[in-house]
């Protein structure tokens, strides 16, 4: 008990009670099933993106560009999807190859080059964003073909309200469940997951007792570029559109989402279980305030705010874990 106590989930899971409770007394409609679905559905995309991100502020990095490599994906993929057809399947391996290529990029500069890899980044974020605009000249795509929007529509899960009418579990969720579980047997049940926490908490120990540094900095930015791939194609689905501009700016939110689910921008710290109540957090305020009709630039400030508090939160307590573990070591 002690130590769900000490937890930071804990006290991120608290919040989103907190909140859930004020928004649903300020609007009853917030606390229903149906508005549970949507808030799933809508955060698919986010939820995806947070995976890939924990990871790599897991293994020492910062990713700024993954959603450039989401953009290109889903633009892709909706070009030729439109011109050539396809399926589900040629969708999200044509995003997924895509990404695994721009995400390796990430890993090559910064390895070879020993440049941080918050600068790689914001370069590659601007290259990969820079060359699709000049070479899609700005130009939204519409009309994607019927099995696109189709695959959109499936539910697992219907419910029949007493009117008649329906609503229930979109697909497009499962998808990010699906991530969520290849990640968690990843950090939890291989090596190369423990390589990614050693690397993040002291890079040149992990060197020493003989984790493949660059085989792992390779993978964490595949990985991230692959699961940027499929956020692009999540949110072809949710929009029906794609524009070279609709993505990039979002990244905000997505390493809002991680650090306040526990992650550390120094690297070596961080759960799946946080990172998915940081974004249903995200996802509450930003539904509860639409539902209270507070405007809209006002989660700006939120997200400003929840960043400074995670990262001195984190901070503080890091600070006095040391101050800890020196008196300890004080005969």
């Amino acid at each position: 008990m002690k130590r769900i106590l000490r937890s930071h989930e804990f006290y991120v899971a608290i919040a989103i009670i907190v909140f859930s409770v004020i928004i649903t007394l300020v609007n009853p409609a917030f606390f229903t099933l149906e508005n549970f679905f949507d808030l799933l559905k809508g955060n698919a995309f986010l939820g995806i993106l947070s995976v890939g991100v924990l990871i790599v502020l897991i293994s020492g990095g910062i990713d700024i560009s993954f959603t450039a490599i989401a953009t290109v994906g889903m633009y892709v993929v909706a070009v030729v999807s439109k011109e050539w057809g396809g399926n589900m399947v040629t969708a999200f391996l044509l995003a997924g190859v895509l990404g695994i290529l721009l995400g390796s990029v990430n890993a090559l500069v910064t390895y070879v080059f020993n440049i941080p890899s918050i600068i790689t980044t914001i370069a590659t974020l601007n290259i990969y964003y820079g060359l699709l605009t000049v070479l899609s000249g700005g130009k939204w795509i519409y009309g994607l073909p019927a099995w696109f929007r189709d695959f959109s529509t499936i539910r697992v899960l219907t419910v029949t309200k007493a009117s008649g009418a329906t609503y229930g579990l979109s697909i497009i969720p499962v998808i990010w469940f699906v991530v969520l579980a290849v990640a968690w047997v990843i950090l939890n049940r291989m090596t190369l997951g423990r390589g990614i926490y050693a690397m993040g908490g002291n890079r040149t120990s992990a060197k020493r007792v003989g984790f493949p540094i660059f085989r792992q900095q390779l993978f964490v930015y595949s990985f991230m570029g692959l699961l940027a791939g499929i956020a692009g194609v999540v949110q072809l689905l949710l929009v029906q559109t794609a524009a070279p501009n609709s993505i990039v700016g979002k990244e905000l939110d997505v390493i809002a989402a991680v650090v306040l689910g526990g992650a550390s921008l120094a690297g070596g710290v961080g759960t799946l279980t946080g990172t998915v109540l940081g974004v249903v957090l995200l996802a509450v305020l930003s539904n509860g305030l639409t539902l209270m009709r507070i405007p809209s630039y006002w989660y700006n400030v939120l997200i400003g705010l929840v960043i400074i508090i995670s990262v001195s939160v984190s901070a503080y307590r890091r600070r006095a874990r040391q101050q800890k573990a020196t008196l300890v070591e004080i005969p």
